[in-house]
């Protein structure tokens, strides 16, 4: 009987943290602006995997690939159209309505682009959504 009862608590602490990171990963969800521009994206989450899209883009032509959230963190590849970078975006939620990025790759390295990316961050405020 013990060993049904462990089995039995392993099972629902499986399914209670299952549960609890589909409502975390529903904290990504919603339009975000980078803080001091007019930059805007829409987040949306389905079964942990994060979609992107560029609402204000600010001239920008990106596109974005799809990414599975880890716990607080995501990273994003990105294309850049005009101008040939391609990176990796880092985006910490640091609460339910403010998150943090950088780049954690950027090629070509010579890029400006790329040169004035490294080492900054930019940080995001939720502006509608969940």
């Amino acid at each position: 009987m013990p060993i049904f009862r462990v089995l039995t608590i392993c099972i629902c602490l499986l399914f209670s943290s299952s549960i609890f990171a589909q409502e975390d990963s529903l904290a990504w969800e919603g339009e975000w602006a980078a803080n001091g521009t007019y930059f805007k994206i829409a987040v949306a989450v389905e079964n942990n995997v994060l979609k992107v899209t560029q609402i204000e883009s600010l001239g920008f032509e990106w596109t974005s690939k799809d990414a599975v959230i880890d716990g607080n963190v995501v990273e994003v590849e990105v294309d850049y159209v005009t101008g040939g970078v391609s990176g990796i975006i880092r985006a910490e939620l640091l609460d339910e309505s403010t998150g943090v990025l950088s780049v954690k790759s950027c090629t070509p390295e010579f890029m400006v682009s790329c040169a004035l990316s490294k080492g900054r961050q930019a940080y995001f405020t939720k502006v509608a959504g969940q």
